[in-house]
């Protein structure tokens, strides 16, 4: 048997419409691990955020977070890391924004926001992940992965054509949910990630399966040679990926359900 590396998304993607894994999801990923295949999760979310999954399954996966940001081995350690320059990260803090925008900041140990959001607490009612309030004025801008703004997407717009405008290509700029507007390091994204992880285990891209739904998945899925995007995905992200497959919707458990066909489980 070949072994093959399988990488998914998390939201809207691999977990179900309660932001959850479905039994069924859980029982093909530990079949796949069993025959010896790896497995990697890729999200937006914060490691700590997605120790919970892992745990859930009981099975060594690789875990790419906050974007690509950071990547983690089974046992936990830091294989890599990149953070935004301290002045790029304080120019991003203070930037002009709405009230109703959420300043979010995603730090190597914890999630900061500007202000109380119960609301986003509801995504991670399986993981008990959450955020500290924190003054904006008060940060030095010093190792922070990622900056998040959350929001009404037409003043997520405005932010970005102004990111973009004074700092190019300094900055990678996507959009993890329509409401959600991310912004790392300049080349810090999935697929970079994504490839510093075949380099450690060894595996060809062509033996890389993944899955995913938004366009900060874009890079991920251009890499692997088996691309795969979900029925409910972003329009714009087959557009980008023109050779990913499309697959089933997410609350269907479709990447499960592809996975045992791919491979007769």
């Amino acid at each position: 048997m070949t072994p093959h590396l399988i990488v998914s998304d998390l939201d809207g993607t691999l977990l179900d419409a309660n932001h959850d894994l479905h039994p069924e999801t859980v029982e093909t990923l530990r079949l796949l691990a069993e025959r010896g295949h790896q497995l990697a999760f890729a999200s937006g979310r914060h490691f700590l955020d997605m120790l919970a999954f892992r745990e859930r399954l009981g099975v060594p996966i690789h875990v790419i977070s906050t974007n690509g940001a950071y990547l983690h081995g089974p046992d936990g350690e830091l294989l890599a890391s990149r953070h935004l320059e301290a002045e790029l990260a304080r120019e991003l803090i203070a930037l002009e924004r709405h009230d109703s925008v959420r300043l979010n900041l995603y730090l190597e140990d914890e999630w900061l926001i500007d202000a109380p959001a119960p609301r986003l607490l509801a995504y991670h009612a399986h993981t008990g992940f959450g955020y500290r309030v924190v003054e904006p004025a008060s940060l030095d801008g010093e190792g922070v992965g990622k900056v998040l703004y959350i929001g009404d997407p037409e003043r997520l717009t405005g932010l970005e054509t102004a990111v973009r405008g004074r700092h190019g290509e300094r900055l990678h700029v996507t959009y993890s949910t329509v409401n959600s507007l991310e912004i790392m390091a300049g080349g810090v994204n999935k697929g970079t990630a994504l490839e510093a992880l075949l380099a450690v285990l060894g595996i060809d891209s062509e033996r890389c399966l993944a899955f995913g739904d938004n366009l900060n998945d874009t890079e991920m899925l251009a890499l692997a040679g088996e691309a795969h995007v979900m029925a409910n995905a972003h329009p714009e992200l087959a557009e980008r990926v023109p050779v990913a497959r499309r697959i089933g919707h997410h609350a269907e458990t479709a990447v499960a359900r592809h996975l045992q066909e791919r491979f007769s489980l």
